[in-house]
């Protein structure tokens, strides 16, 4: 009997991979079921950090609820601009967001700038509320990457790696797939089969190791950002390598640089100058 999913060198075999549930007779996406469950979790995680750290939980409850707003319209943003040749001739698409399409950075980006704005509006500290938001934010990204397992997406070129998913071809969107993993097909009887990197496995165990790292670091921070910075630049780094591995980036038009690459570099050196002025700053004023 053909099977869906398989970690080969794990003996981990899903028979059959169902991407929703039907809810009188409404169909609805585990991916949307499990980004929900990431907000919800990240917004736990926020409201704790906000408690433990002696600050109004509300004010995080009240942002989560521009943030995801303006997230999701950002992330569809991002990915229309970077795939615009696939909606240019069909416009009414933009706005078909079940049918997939957005792109975490996109997200990031608007979440960040709309953090900013309510910072400034509620009178309190950008940073500080940045330092307890990426908590929420990093836990809601280990979580919600595998609504891309259950879409059989995000992942890599060929591979036999202890990781190393074999795919159903007929379950895989046919854009996803590369020279390389094409040149990799497996048959099984009748059934073909790709196998490749997982890597919305390795992103979320990745975000897991970061947030760990936040959590006990957290309380030895130097200066007021400082855990802001050091998830862009963890998260920028594990996405700048990450990426290299995908077969579904988005790339910059007429090139072949990877968006989400180019755009992890630049966060993992704004991350650096943003710890080295923060403590920079720090001891100028330690020695007034």
């Amino acid at each position: 009997m053909p099977y869906d999913i398989f970690f080969v060198n794990l003996g981990i075999k899903i028979q059959h991979l169902q991407n929703h549930i039907n809810v009188f007779g409404f169909s609805i996406a585990f991916y949307g079921i499990i980004i929900g469950i990431g907000m919800l979790a990240g917004l736990q995680m926020a409201v704790m950090e906000a408690k433990r750290s002696g600050q109004n939980p509300e004010l995080y409850m009240d942002f989560t609820v521009y943030a995801i707003f303006f997230a999701i319209i950002g992330a569809r943003i991002y990915y229309v601009i970077f795939s615009w040749d696939s909606y240019k001739d069909d416009l009414i698409q933009v706005f078909n967001i079940r049918a997939g399409g957005l792109a975490i950075y996109g997200g990031i980006i608007a979440a960040a700038i709309t953090l900013y704005v309510f910072s400034r509006i509620k009178k309190t500290k950008f940073l500080t509320m940045a330092d307890t938001t990426v908590l929420g934010l990093v836990t809601g990204q280990i979580i919600g990457r595998w609504g891309n397992f259950f879409n059989a997406e995000a992942f890599g070129g060929y591979t036999n790696n202890i990781f190393a998913m074999q795919i159903r071809k007929d379950i895989v969107n046919s854009n996803m797939l590369n020279k390389d993993v094409l040149n990799h097909i497996i048959q099984v009887g009748n059934t073909s089969y790709i196998q490749v990197h997982p890597t919305f496995l390795y992103e979320s165990a990745w975000n897991l190791a970061l947030l760990i790292f936040m959590l006990w670091y957290r309380s030895k921070k130097k200066f007021e950002g400082e855990l802001f910075f050091i998830y862009l630049g963890g998260y920028g780094l594990g996405r700048a390598l990450i990426e290299a591995l995908r077969t579904d980036s988005l790339l910059l038009p007429g090139t072949n640089l990877a968006v989400s690459q180019l755009l992890a570099c630049t966060c993992i050196l704004g991350a650096v100058l943003g710890i080295y002025l923060g403590r920079k700053q720090l001891k100028k004023s330690v020695s007034k």
